[in-house]
């Protein structure tokens, strides 16, 4: 499968708003700059697929300046944390004239499916990235490199760097000491070269039982770094792949594998979080030894690590957010109050708006948080000059005009009109009909006025938006008090865009939906997930944190052009927010259902 970007797997113009002139700090670009300008991987050659040193010596020089990867798991759905680094080693190849490949770090079989693949192909996608070039696709998966991996083991093991143990899991544990102690070496570390290439061929065919043994790299069991005391590189594990079926039955780990595929890429910068910066040392450990032995193209890739992205109000684990799913507190993955990529883009984030949020967001060694108002911000700064105007009433009470009829006849409508975006008078306008009956929030009405309150209230007056002024008489309640009617008299000759519109002065004017064609409909009010903004810090309970009021379903009256726009259509609700078209449900189900996105400003804050 490949993906239909261009060239340089550049994505669609950015709309007005995205961070294309602004760049806040990014430590990489300096790093980047000083590697071209000394022309540190000039001199490389690509072959133009993967491959070992031979295999790229026969190809010509490299096209891609840089060579940058996103190289997700696939065992679960990505989140914003992953947006974000898909947002920067895709936009470092772009700005490089380089190539940044997408790879499938598919090396652990029991926890990884081809649905998890798929979605992660489409988020990509969806993000307006691709991984063609120069006619070819760069869309890799560790596991076609399993041979060269084994190879590169074996390698190890002739060289006198790698050796089968045959601890327990435990036992290893126990002499690994800690960082006050060191480890102590292994009964097995002394082995001779036969005695590991014997062993190792037993693992690899499947003569030995799952947990038996493990390769471990023999390096340093004194290593301050715990991570260079013999870590393990493979495993036995009877587990069938989703690519590769029963092919194998040992399994490289992450920490040994991925150095070597970005070997085999012609990777240049291998960008990570900073977690794993004390696997660095392994790393460049790892490919000195393929270097030495003539496997891997030069100079060898270098890892760089930033910080990761801290969103308050999230959570970003792929085992908790499986949790949430799996019990059922949440609809799926692409629940609106996941911070999942499919459940962002089902609340009605854009691509846009996420790339402006990551680049906002900068790329620096320092980790932070950051508050998830700043998301919300980037979308409106997004959304504002692109999304429709519609009128809506979420809490619907019905206006009765008492004199309309008197004045217009019985049964008369008057056509009204509005500007689909107030900017953008191009883009024309929208109509919708007063009559005697309209739909107003209820919170539009007070028999007895708090102090400031300008709307609805006996003897006030109010403009109802885009259409008349009408002066409150008072309202019916039924017999638990409970408002269903508020009464009003029209004031004539007071209609907008006329020439008496601004003859009668008033200060409160609200938003309304005739009767007779606002259409009603399902209105999904998604608030934050997590009522707590860490809600899993220290070691809390994070299911404790769940915000009850996250997710609120109420029926609604939205103008008619608003009913009829298709599913994944962002509006801007007048004075509630910005909302869009469930992509799923909108009209599916016989009514539009609409999912609000964020309000017009951050209610968080206070």
């Amino acid at each position: 499968m490949s993906s239909p970007s261009s060239a340089s797997s550049r994505p669609a113009p950015a709309a007005a708003g995205d961070a294309d002139a602004a760049k806040p700090s990014n430590f990489l670009r300096q790093v980047i700059d000083s590697d071209l300008a000394r022309g540190t991987y000039a001199a490389r050659r690509w072959a133009g697929s993967p491959g070992d040193r031979d295999h790229q010596a026969g190809g010509g020089a490299d096209p891609a300046r840089i060579r940058t990867r996103f190289p997700p798991e696939p065992n679960g759905y990505l989140h914003i944390g992953h947006a974000k680094s898909i947002w920067l080693n895709f936009r470092l190849a772009q700005d490089y004239a380089g190539i940044c490949h997408l790879r499938f770090d598919d090396t652990n079989p029991e926890k990884e499916e081809q649905e998890y693949v798929d979605s992660i192909l489409d988020a990509v996608q969806w993000l307006g990235y691709g991984w063609d070039a120069n006619a070819t696709s760069h869309l890799y998966y560790a596991s076609n490199y399993f041979d060269f991996v084994y190879r590169a083991a074996l390698h190890l093991v002739e060289t006198g760097h790698a050796y089968v143990d045959e601890q327990t899991a435990e036992q290893m544990r126990e002499r690994r000491g800690d960082f006050t102690t060191p480890g102590i070496d292994s009964p097995f570390r002394g082995r001779t070269v036969a005695e590991n290439l014997a062993r190792l061929e037993d693992m690899r065919a499947g003569r030995l039982p799952d947990g038996a043994a493990v390769l471990r790299a023999k390096i340093d069991m004194a290593s301050p770094n715990i991570n260079l005391r013999d870590p393990a590189i493979y495993r036995i594990r009877r587990a069938t792949h989703h690519r590769t079926g029963d092919a194998w039955c040992i399994y490289p780990m992450y920490t040994f594998a991925h150095p070597i595929e970005d070997a085999l890429e012609n990777i240049t910068h291998s960008i990570c979080t900073l977690e794993f910066e004390d696997q660095r040392p392994f790393y460049d450990w790892l490919l000195a030894r393929l270097e030495e032995g003539g496997l891997i193209n030069t100079p060898p890739p270098r890892q760089y690590e930033f910080a990761r992205l801290n969103l308050t109000y999230v959570i970003t684990s792929k085992r908790k957010l499986k949790q949430l799913v799996d019990e059922g507190r949440v609809s799926g993955w692409d629940d609106p109050r996941m911070p999942t990529i499919v459940g962002l883009r089902r609340r009605g984030y854009t691509p846009e708006s996420l790339r402006l949020f990551a680049e906002r967001s900068g790329v620096s060694k320092a980790a932070g948080w950051i508050d998830y108002s700043s998301l919300e911000i980037a979308l409106r700064d997004d959304l504002d000059p692109k999304a429709a105007r519609a009128m809506v009433v979420l809490d619907p009470v019905r206006l009765v005009v008492t004199n309309w009829e008197e004045l217009h006849g019985v049964g008369a409508l008057d056509a009204c009109s509005a500007p689909v975006h107030p900017h953008h008078p191009e883009r024309g306008s929208r109509s919708f009909q007063f009559g005697r009956e309209l739909w107003i929030e209820r919170t539009d009405y007070e028999d007895i006025p708090p102090k400031g309150f300008h709307r609805l209230y006996p003897g006030n007056k109010v403009r109802l938006k885009y259409g008349h002024v009408v002066e409150c008489t008072g309202a019916v309640r039924d017999a638990d008090g409970t408002l269903v009617e508020v009464q009003a008299r029209l004031v004539p000759d007071t209609k907008s865009g006329t020439p008496g519109a601004d003859a009668v002065k008033v200060k409160g004017v609200i938003t309304w939906v005739g009767a007779s064609d606002g259409v009603a409909a399902e209105v999904r009010l998604y608030d934050r997930l997590f009522g707590d903004p860490h809600p899993d810090a220290g070691g809390k309970d994070f299911l404790a944190a769940l915000n009850p009021d996250s997710l609120r379903i109420v029926t609604g009256f939205v103008e008619p052009a608003a009913a009829g726009v298709a599913p994944d259509t962002r509006l801007q609700f007048e004075r509630h927010g910005y909302f869009v078209a469930d992509r799923e449900d909108h009209v599916a189900g016989g009514r539009p259902v609409f999912n609000r996105i964020t309000g017009l400003k951050d209610f968080w804050s206070k």
